[in-house]
């Protein structure tokens, strides 16, 4: 499907408007969509929904943990349940990115906290399987059909620079393929990329120009599963077809493109970039988009719209104002320029402190001008980021503003809709900030709820006009605070106008940009106006106006 003109996109959304769910889906995958305006929700697979008891425990996981730091039964049927009831259609959610689902390591690690398992998707023992404890390829499969019928985009998670740890039953891999040590020291770009992230985190050698066969490991679990004759006649085929050298990142590239080919995800987030030769990302993004080309042409009846491959990349540390550049010291590396079309952005929860119109002109002025054409995924709360923006869950409103509203794409952490606890007594460390999702809360205590509403009407306004984060941000008066957003482009025109901090009842504001005549709407109260001698007149109970015109 072509994206829609905006005029179309309203008239299927009037004619829709009272129509059955299926229908409503459909004209939900019909909105329009740009990656640099998205309303993307960030969720550990393990932690948010429960979708079957049956697979909660595999391969004998049953030892005591530390604190959060087991397997807690989320799984991938669990997001795909929170599809069907519409929780993300109803939050605006156009792009769901969940941890990695890949077979995790059999064993624990002991880091002084309490064992602890591969909870997290990120301790990878076989690429090309997924953990049970997540789900089987069919749940994956139903997964990405689901989200697609709702117009939800899906990103998985790429982990290319590590496996995970060497336990008694997860051997570490060939010398060949990894090494052990030393534990990175960041005193340059040597020391962030040749070495180890912990101890006991097995460094996979991307940079290896040495040609390597299957890990012995690997190819003895594929012989046990019976699949190891057709795992070795895909990798014949792919290598005969790039003409790559059988390295270990090429092995790893062509793992990860599998999913794409597979299932038609949308994009990839790539983990731990700024820990590998940076040229890996750039064969990556080029087989990526391979793929998922040649996803769409095998199966035209389900192409959403004509987007190129997401492809986001994790550099610690990077922020917004670096703009091309992160710098290790000895060198600078434009990532933007080796494959990705978006980084995350380090800097959000800093900017944030300032006041609404600082954020806004300045993420405009870099998106509009600098970064032009490239993007940056902004956030508040992660689940490694000890030190979120607002970790007591005191500011869940003023945090929906500044991250539902910004220019850039929005990453919604898992109960940030539903000011989830981030500070979780007798955790240690990451743990704190990955409790399971606080479905209880939603349905009893009355200010998650009300969290949840105000993050529910800034989310579907966002989603529904790509204007408010991929648009050009202009302040029309500073008090009362009133902005407009502009987006343009050959295919799409959006514009709206938001304000903040207004108040409570009637108000009086000026629009000089529209003509006398033009109706709007409030997507937040539901109430109507139209300009009148420039100005609008308009009476609700709340403090905030999110303007549509009709």
């Amino acid at each position: 499907m072509k994206k829609l003109g905006y005029s179309l996109f309203v008239v299927l959304l009037f004619l829709l408007s009272a129509c059955s769910t299926s229908e409503k889906q459909i004209a939900d995958a019909y909105k329009p969509f740009v990656w640099e305006g998205a309303n993307l929700y960030f969720l550990l697979t393990d932690r948010f929904c429960n979708g079957t008891t049956d697979n909660d425990v595999n391969f004998e996981r049953e030892l005591p943990t530390g604190k959060l730091r087991g397997f807690e039964g989320g799984d991938i049927k669990g997001i795909t349940q929170k599809i069907k009831e519409r929780y993300f259609n109803d939050l605006g959610i156009n792009a769901i990115w969940f941890t990695p689902v890949t077979e995790q390591i059999h064993g624990s690690v002991d880091e002084g906290t309490g064992n602890t398992y591969g909870f997290h998707g990120y301790w990878a023992k076989d690429w090309t399987a997924l953990d049970p404890n997540f789900g089987t390829m069919e749940d994956l499969a139903e997964l990405v059909e689901t989200a697609h019928a709702n117009g939800i985009r899906i990103v998985m998670d790429a982990v290319i620079n590590h496996t995970g740890p060497a336990t008694e039953t997860d051997p570490a891999w060939e010398k060949e393929w990894v090494r052990t040590g030393p534990t990175c020291t960041y005193q340059n770009f040597e020391t962030t990329t040749e070495c180890t992230l912990t101890n006991n985190l097995p460094d996979i050698k991307t940079e290896s120009t040495q040609e390597v066969t299957v890990p012995a490991s690997l190819e003895e679990k594929w012989k046990n599963e019976g699949r190891y004759e057709q795992e070795m006649k895909e990798l014949d085929e792919f290598f005969a077809r790039t003409g790559y050298p059988r390295t270990p990142r090429y092995y790893m590239i062509k793992w990860l493109c599998d999913y794409i080919i597979q299932f038609g995800i949308d994009g990839y987030r790539s983990d731990t970039v700024k820990h590998t030769d940076e040229t890996v990302w750039g064969d990556f993004r080029k087989e990526c988009e391979y793929a998922f080309q040649l996803w769409k042409k095998n199966n035209p009846e389900k192409v959403m719209d004509n987007n190129e491959f997401y492809s986001v990349a994790e550099v610690y540390g990077y922020g917004i104002s670096n703009k091309f550049i992160y710098d290790f010291g000895d060198k600078q590396v434009n990532y933007y320029a080796n494959g990705f079309t978006d980084l995350i952005n380090f800097e959000f929860k800093h900017n944030a402190l300032s006041g609404y119109e600082e954020l806004f002109s300045k993420y405009s002025e870099i998106l509009n001008g600098a970064l032009k054409g490239y993007g940056v995924l902004n956030y508040l709360t992660s689940h490694d980021d000890g030190s979120p923006f607002d970790q007591k869950r005191e500011k869940s409103f003023e945090s929906a503003n500044k991250l539902l509203l910004c220019p850039g794409t929005s990453q919604v952490y898992y109960g940030d809709e539903t000011a989830r606890p981030l500070v979780i007594e007798g955790t240690v460390g990451d743990a704190t900030l990955r409790s399971f999702m606080n479905w209880k809360e939603v349905e009893t205590d009355e200010h998650a709820q009300a969290v949840l509403a105000h993050w529910q009407k800034l989310g579907k306004f966002r989603r529904d006009h790509p204007a408010v984060g991929a648009g050009v941000h202009k302040m029309i008066s500073e008090s009362p605070y009133l902005f407009s957003r502009t987006y343009n482009n050959a295919e799409l025109q959006d514009q709206v106008f938001v304000g903040l901090d207004l108040p409570i009842g009637e108000k009086e504001l000026s629009i000089a940009d529209l003509e006398d005549g033009t109706k709007l709407r409030d997507a937040y109260s539901g109430k109507k106006t139209k300009v009148e001698n420039g100005k609008i007149s308009i009476d609700t109970e709340y403090d905030i106006l999110l303007l549509e015109l009709l």
